[in-house]
């Protein structure tokens, strides 16, 4: 198959493609701007991951510009969708032209479009989604480990299910209770590796002494968990978790509460990320626990503009007049992480130059330190997955109305700071 990528290659080696290796920031061509595309939901149930993104483009935008750099942003929304997001990876490869793809936001944003690249030899960076269900995902046999390969174009740096079972685990042992789960996982990329018995929560919690009730997977947008609540219920569950969307979320714990299934813990991942999602709750969001990447007192910095995490967060509610929400600093990593690749890259117009660069990365970023080096990771996903610090939190009623996010758990990351002990839902 002759791809965009074969083509670019071809026009560079005749001279289509002025590169002047000595300066700072290569250019494509004269005058011409490095294209950035990037997708991810700002439509949809999975919206609220992409709360961020015009905030996080135009200071990129703006920044760069400051300094006399020129870059363009080709923005898809994914609506949600994965075969939309694939469709729309493909417009920026094909139509758009882009020189490097940048994609955020739940494996049904990121895996396809992910594939899509790597089928087009389109250097491409993706975050915020673990690692598992990204890289295990895509491949040809999922169920396969043997025949598990790794990527030439796509790169992913976030962390893993290791994480946040570890973190979960961690609160949940601030707090007495018959060590009876509920688990919560849908049907998508993200529940089928959460609720998996060989990589996902199963395995792990029956070695550590919990015993998972598990009613199998449900479909997104499910309006009625009755059959759930019942054999939660029935298990007499004091800890829920699982990877739900914001609205199911919202579905289940109203519904949870009118059934009169009442746990002391409640740690769920995806949906608890957001402070509207826990706001739609009203007071029932107190005390709800989810996994924390990013806050304004994570101690890193941003290597694009010097700023602190606090520092971005507030700027953030300044121009939006929002709380601060976790994808910021994932956002902002992502365009971080190119300025840095294409600064080095030897030609960014050509892909594998540029995946070159990414796999050679050693950068300090606003999440963190960010290396494709293989640390903590099996050596099939090693060349492909760069690993992000994880800590818990807790959501808390504010006297003056909204919640705070207060963070319980740093065992896994002493760095981020806590701010409190985990308390049982009133």
């Amino acid at each position: 198959m002759f791809t965009r990528r074969d083509f670019l290659k071809t026009t560079a080696a005749t001279g289509a493609f002025a590169v002047t290796s000595g300066l700072a920031m290569p250019a494509i061509a004269q005058n011409a701007p490095i294209k950035l595309g990037y997708v991810s939901p700002q439509t949809g149930p999975l919206a609220a991951f992409g709360e961020a993104d015009k905030f996080v483009i135009d200071s990129f935008l703006a920044a760069t510009k400051s300094v006399g750099l020129n870059y363009e942003v080709v923005v898809k929304d994914s609506q949600s969708n994965p075969n939309r997001a694939a469709e729309v990876a493909k417009e920026l490869i094909v139509t758009d032209e882009v020189n490097l793809v940048l994609v955020a936001s739940t494996p049904e944003t990121t895996n396809p479009v992910a594939t899509t690249c790597e089928a087009e030899e389109m250097p491409c960076i993706s975050t915020v989604a673990p690692w598992q269900p990204w890289f295990i995902g895509q491949q040809g046999n999922p169920g396969d480990p043997a025949s598990w390969k790794p990527f030439d174009y796509a790169y992913h740096f976030f962390w893993g299910l290791e994480d946040v079972i570890a973190v979960f685990t961690n609160m949940w042992a601030q707090i007495e209770t018959n060590r009876q789960v509920a688990g919560l996982f849908p049907n998508d990329g993200d529940g089928n590796a959460w609720g998996d018995k060989t990589v996902g929560f199963p395995p792990v919690l029956d070695k550590m002494g919990y015993a998972l009730t598990d009613p199998g997977r449900y479909q997104n947008m499910t309006d009625d968990f009755s059959a759930q609540i019942n054999a939660f219920k029935s298990g007499q569950c004091e800890i829920v978790t699982g990877v739900v969307i914001p609205p199911d979320f919202t579905t289940f714990w109203n519904q949870a509460k009118q059934q009169g299934f009442a746990p002391k813990i409640a740690s769920i991942g995806k949906a608890l990320l957001f402070p509207q999602a826990v706001e739609a709750l009203g007071n029932a969001g107190h005390n709800l626990s989810s996994e924390v990447w990013w806050t304004p007192s994570h101690p890193f910095k941003s290597s694009l503009t010097g700023e602190s995490s606090a520092e971005v967060a507030a700027s953030f509610t300044k121009a939006t007049n929002r709380p601060w929400t976790q994808p910021i600093g994932f956002a902002h990593a992502l365009f971080e992480l190119a300025v840095d690749v294409m600064k080095r890259a030897a030609d960014p117009s050509d892909g594998d130059a540029v995946a070159e660069a990414i796999a050679a990365t050693r950068l300090d970023t606003l999440v963190g330190p960010i290396a494709w080096d293989g640390k903590d990771l099996p050596p099939f996903a090693a060349k492909n997955v760069a690993k992000t610090p994880l800590v818990g939190g807790q959501w808390r009623l504010k006297d003056g109305g909204g919640y705070d996010l207060v963070i319980t758990d740093n065992k896994t990351a002493p760095n981020i700071p806590v701010g409190g002990k985990m308390e049982p839902i009133a």
